[in-house]
């Protein structure tokens, strides 16, 4: 396996005894950000693959979003059954972030929130979304995204009385399921925990299981769980038109967007299309931009996501592949931006 990233930073907790990874991928356009995950990995070296991965895609999700930062990723992989002291999980994190010196800052992921962005924010400085919570702005970001995407399968970006299937009620996926129902569209949905069936009901929602939502016969699938869902098992049973979400890391592997492709489903890519909560933490707390600003960029993730369409079909290739030569172009052709690291103080 070739390395391409910057630095890769993998201790085993003095507090908690737990494998703490951080991976920068790239600093070509400033300090790198990405969030911080606890998660259970059947070995360590799995979370750090992970690490790489999310890292690398946090690179091109800043480029795309017109952010002046790179992409980094931390990790602590939990074995089976781990009951953690979360303070010292949390101080290890910190104290790893601290060591490189500003090169890379931390926001909440799958397994952490806000209130833990304050616990390692009593160590180091480099931390985002402290005490606030991203979701709200993420969810802004994929309504845009989802506007786009059915103006491009349907002539229109009117929501109401398209369907859509919403893979995941969490803290995303119950803020961009409640904007659908409200603008007018027929929305099912799924989650791996049943307690959320509660949060669909409320908003008028159909409830299913989660291979049922995966395979609805829908305009859109929005994946807003964790990654992974779209595999060369998976694909030959969709019936949607087009899938767009928040999850990360949708593919399993990078030709699954070919699987997709020949099948005639649209897939906008991840990186686009939850770009809204990094970027409103970043451009509000990093950069202290306005909120009419902020406002405008995340929106803007339509009009991004509009041009990768256009230009895949230009090129006769995947959005994943319009979108990925469009971020290798930014954090090429732009350089080092303004050091904003001391910002976050």
């Amino acid at each position: 396996m070739s390395l391409e990233h910057l630095r890769v930073v993998a201790v085993r907790g003095p507090r908690s005894g737990f494998p703490v990874i951080v991976a920068v991928h790239s600093t070509a356009l400033g300090q790198a950000i990405g969030g911080c995950r606890l998660a259970v990995y059947a070995d360590w070296r799995d979370g750090l693959e992970d690490a790489l991965r999310l890292s690398a895609a946090m690179t091109a999700k800043s480029a795309l979003a017109g952010l002046p930062n790179g992409g980094g990723k931390t990790v602590v992989a939990l074995p089976a059954g781990a009951a953690p002291d979360r303070r010292a999980v949390l101080h290890d994190v910190a104290d790893v972030i601290e060591s490189l010196g500003g090169d890379y800052a931390t926001g909440p992921d799958v397994g952490t929130g806000p209130d833990d962005m304050v616990t390692i924010g009593e160590r180091t400085p480099y931390v985002f979304c402290r005490g606030y919570d991203s979701s709200p702005g993420t969810a802004a970001g994929v309504m845009a995204a989802l506007r786009a995407v059915v103006a491009d399968r349907f002539g229109s970006p009117d929501l109401a009385g398209r369907s859509f299937a919403v893979l995941g009620v969490g803290r995303v996926g119950g803020h961009v399921l409640r904007l659908l129902t409200e603008a007018g569209a027929r929305v099912v949905a799924a989650d791996v925990d049943p307690s959320r069936r509660t949060v669909a009901s409320s908003f008028g929602a159909a409830w299913t299981d989660p291979h049922g939502c995966l395979t609805a016969e829908v305009d859109v699938l929005v994946p807003a769980a964790l990654g992974g869902v779209l595999t060369g098992e998976t694909v030959p049973e969709l019936r949607c038109a087009a899938v767009a979400g928040p999850a990360n890391n949708q593919l399993d592997r990078p030709g699954t967007a070919t699987l997709l492709h020949e099948r005639g489903i649209l897939w906008a890519p991840d990186v686009v299309v939850s770009a809204g909560g990094i970027i409103h933490a970043i451009a509000t707390e990093l950069h202290r931009e306005a909120p009419e600003r902020v406002a405008e960029r995340i929106a803007g993730i339509g009009d991004t996501l509009t041009g990768i369409l256009d230009a895949a079909r230009e090129t006769s290739s995947t959005p994943a592949e319009a979108a990925a030569r469009l971020a290798d172009w930014l954090v090429g052709a732009r350089g080092p931006a303004v050091d904003y690291a001391a910002e976050i103080a």
